[in-house]
C-alpha cells in the first residue's frame, strides 16, 4: 500500500473548560459524599478528627469535615449481641443449625467433687460506651469470651456435679452475670452482660452420662409433681375458702333470723301484756278464743284427752258438713 492512500487518524482535542467542569463536579461529589453520614436508630457514632476522639453523634443524618479530616465509626449500642460456648449456631435458610461437640475446650470442665461435666451456655451483652468499646481493648470479643469462660469454670468448680445439674443452675447464672460485669467494668470495655443462660449440662458420654440422665429425669419428675401439687393446692384452697365463707354467711343469716324472730315475739308479748294490764278479763277471754280457734280451725280431726286421762274423745270438725 502506498503512503498516498493512508488516511491520517483524527486528533482529539480536549476542551480545557470541560475538563475543569468535570473536575469541579467530581470534587463536589467527593465533598458531599465525605461530609455526610447516616447513624441508624440502634447506633451511636464516634467521630475522630485527625485520628483523635472529637465527639459522639446520635441517630440521623450527620455532618463531618470532608476528605478524611473527620471519620465516623458507627457502634450498635442498642442491639443485644449473643456469644455461645460449647456449640455454635448457623442460619441455613429459615432453619437454625446447631453444631455441638466441636468445642470441648470451652465446655468440658471439672466440678467441685472432681467430676467431669460438659456445660454449654449463652451470654447476651450490649455495648454501653462506644468510645471505650472502640479504643480501650484491642481484642474485644476474645476478652468477653475469656472472661465468660473463666467465670463459669470458677462457679462450676465450686459446686458438686448434682448441684450444677439441678438446684444450683439458676444461682450459677445469676452469679455469673454479676461477676462478668464486675470484671468487664474493671477492664473498662464499654459493654455490659445482660443475660447468662446455661443450656445443655451433661456428664461425659458413656455409662456415667446415662446414670446422670436418669437422675436428671427424676429431678424433673419431682419438680413436675411439686408443681402439680401446688396447682391442685391453689385450686382446692380457694374452693374450700368459698365453701367456708358460704357456711359462715348462712349461719350469720340464720342467727339474724332467729334474733329478729325472738325480738318480734318479745314485742308481741309485751304488746299483749300491756293490753292485759289495761283490761285483764277482756284480754283473757280474747286469748282463750284465739287459742280455741287455732286448735279447732283446721279441717282435720282433733283428738282431745281429758286431764285425768279417763277417756279419749275423737272430735271431728263438722264445719261445712251437709245438713
Amino acid at each position: 500500500m502506498s503512503e498516498q492512500n493512508v488516511t491520517p487518524m483524527p486528533q482529539f482535542k480536549m476542551n480545557p473548560k470541560l475538563v475543569i467542569v468535570v473536575i469541579i463536579i467530581i470534587a463536589a461529589l467527593s465533598l458531599v459524599m465525605s461530609s455526610f453520614y447516616v447513624v441508624d436508630q440502634t447506633e451511636q457514632a464516634v467521630v475522630l478528627q485527625l485520628g483523635k476522639f472529637n465527639r459522639m453523634a446520635g441517630p440521623g443524618l450527620q455532618f463531618k469535615l470532608p476528605f478524611g479530616i473527620e471519620k465516623n465509626y458507627n457502634v450498635p449500642t442498642q442491639q443485644i449481641q449473643n456469644m455461645t460456648f460449647g456449640f455454635r449456631t448457623e442460619q441455613a435458610g429459615i432453619n437454625t443449625v446447631y453444631s455441638r461437640g466441636d468445642y470441648p475446650e470451652e465446655s468440658i470442665m471439672l466440678t467441685g467433687d472432681l467430676n467431669i461435666i460438659d456445660v454449654e451456655w449463652v451470654i447476651q451483652y450490649r455495648i454501653t460506651d462506644p468510645k471505650a468499646w472502640l479504643f480501650n481493648v484491642v481484642y474485644r470479643d476474645q476478652t468477653i469470651r475469656d472472661v465468660s469462660q473463666s467465670t463459669i469454670n470458677q462457679l462450676v468448680g465450686d459446686r458438686a456435679i448434682l448441684d450444677v445439674i439441678g438446684p444450683e443452675r439458676t444461682n450459677i447464672m445469676d452469679q455469673a452475670k454479676i461477676r462478668m460485669n464486675e470484671i468487664l467494668s474493671r477492664y473498662d470495655l464499654g459493654a455490659t452482660v445482660t443475660t447468662v443462660q446455661l443450656k445443655n449440662i451433661v456428664p461425659p458420654a458413656g455409662n456415667v452420662q446415662d446414670a446422670f440422665e436418669d437422675v436428671n429425669k427424676a429431678i424433673q419428675d419431682m419438680e413436675r409433681l411439686i408443681n402439680e401439687g401446688k396447682e391442685e393446692y391453689n385450686k382446692e384452697i380457694p374452693k374450700a375458702s368459698g365453701e367456708a365463707d358460704k357456711m359462715i354467711q348462712i349461719a350469720q343469716g340464720y342467727a339474724t333470723e332467729r334474733v329478729n324472730k325472738a325480738r318480734g315475739d318479745v314485742a308481741r308479748f309485751l304488746s299483749v301484756r300491756n293490753e292485759y294490764v289495761k283490761n285483764p278479763a277482756v284480754t283473757r277471754t280474747r286469748l282463750y278464743l284465739e287459742t280455741i280457734e287455732e286448735v279447732f280451725g283446721t279441717n282435720e280431726g282433733t283428738d282431745l284427752i281429758d286431764k285425768n286421762l279417763d277417756g279419749f274423745l275423737p272430735i271431728k270438725n263438722l264445719q261445712g258438713v251437709a245438713q
